[in-house]
């Protein structure tokens, strides 16, 4: 497939590693430029483009067979390699918005129009030069969209994002409220899953950490108390139902500190699509109601006020 070979080609010799020179990501560059198998190079574009868009393209101009999920393996495969060697450059949305959208830098859009021309080598030659800079300048791009938050002391950021600006919240707002004092063992971020996890604190505690993809979005640790707090974020999925806290009863059945289950949402409308499948004995706490929680303990609170 002569388009495929010519993207390759100029992957090898813009200096992308082996793994970013795969059929896969030859056929995502070409997608992305929109260049059908009788086009010429010249007519390459930028566009703003979805995952879902290169599969649709691929699979009707190429005849390929790409299924809807295998987004995940276009995503790590191929766009993660070419955002960081600012090939593309993404939108700055959140990863899970439906406006979420990636596109060829206009530096790289420049090189890929003259290929197959007497002016490619030029082209590839300037690009060279500036790569390094320009990986800095979309990395710093990147990075401007990126949420500051104080954790444990020390500054992080989390990637942009509904679910991450809830877990911002509970770290800044529903901690100091509810568990002041409290040391942040474990928060990941939806690109950095292990943002903080202090795996040395959550041994000593007895916490099996082995299956990454069971541990809760936030936990935290009040030493004065021993109690350890269990919070899911929840934007879409994933609240403290009964078959979960079963799941994380089983992660800590070692863990001798007295344990909390709490699920933040982000508004009363939120809560109550998920009010009829939280599990008892477990809490609720409304970022945009930071002063108050709802606590589904039976007769636990029952009293004169």
């Amino acid at each position: 497939m002569r388009k495929m070979e010519d993207a390759r080609d100029f992957l090898i010799k813009v200096g992308m590693p082996k793994p970013q020179q795969t059929d896969l990501c030859c056929l995502s560059l070409i997608a992305m430029a929109g260049i059908k198998p009788k086009d010429h190079w010249n007519v390459a574009t930028n566009d703003w483009t979805r995952i879902h868009d290169i599969i649709t393209f691929l699979n009707r101009y190429y005849k390929t067979s790409y299924a809807e999920n295998s987004r995940e393996t276009f995503r790590k495969q191929a766009i993660h390699g070419f955002r960081t060697a600012a090939l593309i450059e993404d939108n700055g949305k959140a990863t899970n918005s439906p406006n979420y959208r990636y596109r060829i830098t206009e530096e790289t859009l420049s090189v890929l129009q003259s290929l197959k021309t007497e002016e490619e080598a030029k082209k590839i030659e300037d690009f060279l030069k500036s790569h390094d800079t320009l990986i800095d300048i979309y990395s710093s791009k990147k990075e401007m969209t990126m949420m500051p938050v104080k954790i444990n002391g020390t500054d992080f950021r989390f990637s942009p994002g509904l679910h991450n600006e809830l877990q911002k919240a509970i770290i800044e707002e529903f901690s100091p409220r509810f568990v002041p004092n409290a040391e942040c063992l474990y928060v990941g971020d939806t690109i950095n899953k292990n943002l903080v996890n202090d795996a040395k604190k959550l041994n000593a505690l007895g916490f099996d950490i082995t299956l990454h993809d069971k541990m809760p979005d936030v936990v935290l640790f009040s030493q004065d108390k021993n109690w350890i707090y269990f919070v899911e974020a929840v934007t879409s999925v994933g609240p403290m139902t009964p078959k979960r806290i079963l799941e994380l009863r089983e992660l800590t059945k070692n863990v001798s500190a007295g344990k909390i289950f709490v699920t933040a949402f982000w508004n009363f409308a939120m809560y109550k699509k998920f009010a009829d499948c939280l599990a008892w004995e477990t809490e609720v706490w409304i970022a945009n109601m930071p002063d108050h929680m709802i606590h589904l303990n039976g007769d636990k609170f029952i009293g004169p006020r």
